[in-house]
């Protein structure tokens, strides 16, 4: 089955979470169909799974902290910043959670490639990095074998942000983003036409490595 994009625009965490859980339980029973949500967000900081994760919230203010399903620590989604979420079903021989998160950060480092950028993995850490900084993040949960939640790539978001929390557990200034790199900020319909791209033809890839 093919995947389909959805393209939410900007949109507040809480309701894009929503569907995320709607398409998950819609596939669980066997309905509906792939889809990746592309999303902006308004300022959010969620926490995963990893023990202690509340603690590497430093400064809130007047950002919201949301609990979430996923793996991982502490991070920040908001303006400035492309979430792509698959919610997909993994059929027998794909059912392999460390492969799912290869995809997603395969969808950064070709997404990175397309403006110039030489991201890479690091075998220490998830995520796409870009000498030695974080550019994209990824985390997910996964039940009976439907995905959700996902990639968070890093366009030109405000950063400072960043320094109110240890994003997934590390110190703030290791991460960056695209309009660090470039020295400027990229064009938003461009990267999000690439993301797009890229994550259609990673998962049509994986599906036809079987």
């Amino acid at each position: 089955m093919p995947l389909t994009l959805r393209d939410l625009g900007r949109a507040p965490y809480a309701e894009a979470y929503a569907l995320q859980k709607a398409l998950l339980e819609a596939r669980i029973r066997g309905e509906g169909e792939d889809v990746a949500l592309i999303v902006e967000h308004d300022p959010v900081f969620t926490l995963g799974r990893r023990r202690g994760a509340a603690d590497n919230v430093l400064v809130a203010g007047d950002v919201p902290v949301i609990q979430v399903e996923r793996g991982g620590d502490v991070t920040f989604h908001g303006p400035g910043q492309l979430v792509v979420y698959p919610i997909l079903a993994l059929p027998p021989g794909r059912q392999d959670l460390h492969r799912h998160l290869k995809n997603l950060e395969e969808i950064a480092l070709r997404t990175c490639a397309a403006f110039g950028l030489d991201a890479t993995r690091d075998p220490r850490n998830t995520g796409a990095w870009v000498g030695g900084h974080k550019i994209a993040s990824v985390g997910v949960a996964c039940r009976s074998w439907v995905t959700w939640h996902g990639l968070a790539l890093n366009v030109h978001p405000d950063m400072r942000y960043f320094a109110r929390i240890n994003p997934c557990g590390l110190s703030g200034d290791v991460m960056t983003s695209m309009a660090q790199e470039l020295g400027a900020a990229p064009d938003w319909e461009a990267v999000k036409a690439a993301i797009m791209a890229a994550t259609v033809a990673v998962f049509e890839e994986d599906a036809a490595r079987g």
